[in-house]
């Protein structure tokens, strides 16, 4: 049977008997069966980066990892990968500093990896290569002969051409995307985005979901990720007992509890999140020492420049808020920077009337589905939804808002926090349903099955497209520049 490897950024290596917690390694959880391997970096820095990865055997998966040297890491990681594709993917061209120097290095780790990867590999084995730190990964496996079905899933957003266009080496990297059998994203926008850039951008042939370019076909496809729904509302009944939990809701004095939980990450719309709430108490004086927000934005890529301004930013706004609403009895701001564990958050979502999720665009956000798989279906807290998380494709029900508009929150939090019972209600069982259906189990299993069963292999000379395809891939398309948008006819 064929063995599944697993490749990301960074490796959640197992330490102890219990299981991983959150992220990638529960979405993952069901298929990492005996045999499997999972590989990347291991999250350390060292003197060298090492071409031989270490490697540990836990319940019957090996977990394989390289170190980087400070100076890959910083090109790498730091510099390109979220310094240059972050900012662009996440619709922030202006935020983006592209340095050849750091593309450079980040081609380079990637191409380390692969050659890494590719003595590991045997015929057969199922490759599926996560995010955006390791777009180029199967170009360089490609190049040292690896012809097993890879795919490919962006956790992210993906911009559309005309954003993509602003970083100079798109070309190239749309080309290593077509490398892979299957490219997977979080929405239907997302792929329809990709397969545009691709036709628009390097003269592809696309026909449905099937881009025909440099040698192949590539699929692009919508698999929304889930959570592990049953597991967590179980956490949430449990840490709803907690003495945390217990502590929280006593500092309440019976105030409603309005919560968000987010990285601090300029993508998430903090500040917008915080001026809303201002509004909320300005405008809506009825909720004045009523209410309580908690606001956990654990500190993150400290080492970029975007987010020590952000955090300064946050600081001055939460105190400047406080400063003019807080009484000696109430703080209406509580803000913390440090990261808090998965089945406390559970407890904090089942006791908030409220759950504020705004980001200004996001692959996903699976804090939007723990909200509603954690809340009392008797008595459910209301979800308000940014427009741009990927989310609001599926859980129509929540109220929906622009997040750039911090009047807008405002408003949907006022009604959140007056809605009758029976709305309440209504609207929680429609959202838990979706949650329940759309489940990390079933999400790996769609996108293993797509990637076994699709047809995104190399083109034969039977088919079709082969042809054109075989005259294509004469092509050198890592050195293929980025063409004129063309506006499309409807």
């Amino acid at each position: 049977m064929a063995r599944l490897v697993v490749v990301s950024n960074r490796v959640p290596v197992p330490k102890t008997r219990g299981a991983q917690a959150g992220g990638l390694a529960v979405a993952l959880k069901e298929v990492l069966t005996p045999g499997a391997i999972w590989f990347g970096w291991s999250g350390r820095i060292s003197a060298d980066t090492s071409p031989v990865p270490a490697q540990v055997e836990a319940r019957g998966v090996t977990y394989a990892t390289l170190d980087l040297s400070k100076a890959d890491y910083e090109r790498f990681y730091v510099g390109f990968a979220n310094s240059a594709l972050w900012p662009l993917f996440h619709f922030r061209p202006s935020l983006v500093r592209f340095r050849r120097e750091d593309y450079v290095g980040y081609r380079e780790v990637n191409r380390t990896l692969a050659e890494a990867l590719a003595k590991l590999l045997t015929p057969g084995d199922i490759v599926w290569v996560h995010d955006y730190h390791l777009i180029p990964l199967a170009r360089y496996l490609r190049e040292a002969g690896i012809q097993n079905r890879i795919g490919f899933f962006l956790h992210i957003p993906f911009a559309p051409p005309s954003v993509l266009q602003t970083l100079p080496p798109v070309g190239e990297l749309l080309a290593d995307l077509c490398q892979y059998d299957l490219v997977g994203f979080q929405t239907r926008e997302h792929a329809r985005d990709f397969r545009d850039s691709c036709e628009r951008l390097l003269a592809a042939r696309v026909d449905g979901d099937r881009i025909a370019f440099g040698g192949r076909v590539t699929r692009a496809e919508a698999h929304p990720i889930g959570i592990d729904a049953e597991p967590f509302e179980r956490d949430a009944i449990r840490a709803s007992r907690s003495a945390d939990t217990q502590r929280l809701a006593e500092s309440l004095h019976g105030r409603a509890l309005a919560i968000g939980v987010d990285r601090l990450d300029y993508s998430k719309g903090l500040p917008n999140r915080f001026d809303a709430y201002a509004r909320l108490l300005g405008q809506y004086p009825e909720h004045l020492q009523k209410v309580s927000f908690l606001q956990i934005a654990a500190r993150s890529r400290e080492d970029v420049v975007a987010y020590r301004e952000l955090a300064r930013e946050l600081d001055r706004l939460a105190g400047d808020m406080n400063g003019r609403f807080a009484e000696f009895d109430w703080t209406p701001l509580r803000y913390i920077t440090r990261a808090a564990p998965r089945r406390t958050l559970a407890g904090f979502y089942r006791m908030a009337r409220v759950g504020v999720v705004t980001p200004l665009h996001d692959g996903m956000n699976l804090v939007a589905k723990e909200f509603v798989a954690a809340q009392d279906s008797k008595d459910p807290g209301v979800l308000v939804l940014s427009h741009f998380a990927g989310a609001a494709e599926e859980l129509t029900e929540a109220l929906l808002v622009n997040p750039y508009d911090p009047d807008q929150i405002a408003d949907a939090m006022h009604r959140a926090l007056t809605m009758k019972l029976d709305e309440r209600r209504e609207r929680h069982a429609a959202l838990r349903a979706k949650v329940f259906s759309t489940t990390a189990e079933r999400y790996a299993k769609l996108f293993l099955g797509s990637l076994r069963n699709g047809d995104g292999a190399s083109s034969s000379a039977a088919s079709p497209v082969g042809a054109a395809l075989r005259k294509l891939a004469q092509t050198d398309w890592l050195n293929v520049e980025p063409q004129p948008a063309r506006r499309r006819t409807r």
